[in-house]
């Protein structure tokens, strides 16, 4: 599944309006699609070719399951996607099974509008066993031992990193190799980054979201959140001190908001033509530097931290859910467990994929095919993590972070004044 970047999660503000629509939901006697007959109504968005994508999945499932017919419902626009959903959802025609973006799903868990899955995933008739999972991609799918949703895939935030640009910068060390030796450092980061800037390129470009700001914190040893919930990078003092690396930073033009940078010269332009060193992104990129041609002067390495060994970092998921009032419960888990199981995700993402498997036995995938150091995508997963679920549980709460953290990456605020107005908002809005 694309990125879902920070400029389409603004897109779509869900409010109380969503809160009430999902109460009706769960509070509705009416089934999703169908009439109690083996069809399998399901929806997602995506792109023309993730679309074609899906229905070859489709296909293949139907062929395997005779008895089962299925029936996507694409929706072109994730900005669309959910206020469409919510409808449905209100008023007992949603999909069976689909699709929900992780910076919603925190809603959706809270409204019982899904159906409870930890029994089914543990039963005979599962191909996806809970602990199958990379277990941080979760998220606030979880409550208590209760599962509502899985990932169908993920997408770790990697650095991808261009030679070129920074053989044009001066810099000798190789960014993998040094991590493989365990010295990608901190230090060795932002030295790469001040000759890239120092040589007239863009050091590192990322976009503002979540897994942007937790992601370095995380990276340097801090702690966004504690284990009640509570935000606490405010008054983690190592997190603080990271927070502040991080903004000057931006502040000082080395980095780059990818969100901000002009129509027409965006940060995937300013990546193929060889002007910046690092780009923090999923698998997916690997479409864009093949279409430039030149794929092999582009690498990925981990996030730096200060002793050089790897530390869990961001990695953005989507997640499928079954309708709690789906009428076809069996062939919708039928339908629900083969789609994310090691065999789906690997038809699914096979051939070039724009993400990393989920699950276990699917990894081959991923090795098979570019770039050169592709186990990292796949160590990183393994040990990274979703949204906090005290942020991704409550609506537009996520964004509005973000918003903050961008007046302070542009210098229009204090790192510590950031934090504390981050800290108030959170505890406000869902009282931790």
């Amino acid at each position: 599944m694309s990125r879902v970047d920070s400029k389409m999660r603004r897109l779509v503000a869900v409010g109380a309006a969503v809160a009430l629509a999902l109460s009706m939901a769960a509070c509705s006697g009416s089934g999703s699609g169908g009439s109690g007959s083996k069809t399998v109504v399901w929806s997602t968005w995506g792109t023309p070719e993730e679309i074609a994508r899906y229905k070859d999945f489709d296909n293949q499932f139907m062929k395997e399951h005779p008895d089962i017919k299925v029936v996507l419902q694409p929706v072109a626009d994730y900005g669309d996607y959910h206020t469409k959903l919510l409808a449905q959802l209100a008023s007992g025609t949603a999909p069976d099974v689909f699709y929900i973006g992780d910076d919603k799903i925190g809603q959706f868990v809270n409204s019982k509008a899904l159906l409870p899955l930890t029994d089914l995933m543990n039963s005979s008739a599962s191909k996806t066993k809970p602990e199958d999972f990379a277990q941080g991609l979760f998220g606030a799918t979880k409550k208590g031992d209760q599962i509502y949703a899985a990932p169908n895939d993920s997408n770790p935030d990697a650095l991808w990193y261009d030679k070129v640009a920074l053989k044009k910068a001066g810099v000798t060390d190789d960014p993998a190799t040094l991590a493989a030796e365990g010295k990608w450092t901190t230090e060795a980061y932002l030295d790469m980054n001040e000759k890239l800037k120092k040589a007239g390129l863009t050091g590192s470009m990322f976009w503002n979201y979540w897994s942007t700001h937790y992601s370095w914190i995380s990276a340097q040893g801090g702690k966004a959140f504690d284990e009640s919930g509570k935000f606490v990078a405010n008054t983690d003092q190592t997190s603080v001190k990271a927070m502040d690396v991080l903004a000057k930073n931006f502040q000082n033009g080395t980095f780059v908001v990818a969100d901000t940078l002009p129509q027409g010269a965006g940060a995937d332009s300013v990546f193929v033509t060889h002007k910046a060193g690092f780009f923090v992104q999923g698998r997916y990129t690997i479409g864009t530097v093949k279409s430039a041609g030149d794929p092999e002067n582009y690498d990925v390495a981990p996030w730096p931290t200060p002793d050089g060994k790897a530390a869990p970092t961001g990695t953005a998921v989507s997640y499928l859910a079954i309708n709690a009032k789906t009428k076809n419960k069996a062939a919708a888990f039928e339908f629900w467990t083969n789609y994310l199981s090691a065999a789906g995700q690997t038809e699914r993402l096979k051939g070039g994929g724009n993400a990393v498997p989920s699950i276990k036995g699917a990894d081959k995938v991923v090795l098979d095919g570019y770039p050169e150091h592709a186990q990292t995508l796949l160590d990183m997963r393994d040990i990274g993590f979703e949204d906090y679920a005290t942020e991704a549980s409550v609506p537009g709460l996520s964004s509005d972070i973000s918003d903050k953290m961008l007046a302070l990456y542009e210098g229009k605020a204090s790192t510590k004044a950031t934090l504390d107005d981050v800290a108030k908002m959170i505890e406000d809005k869902t009282g931790k």
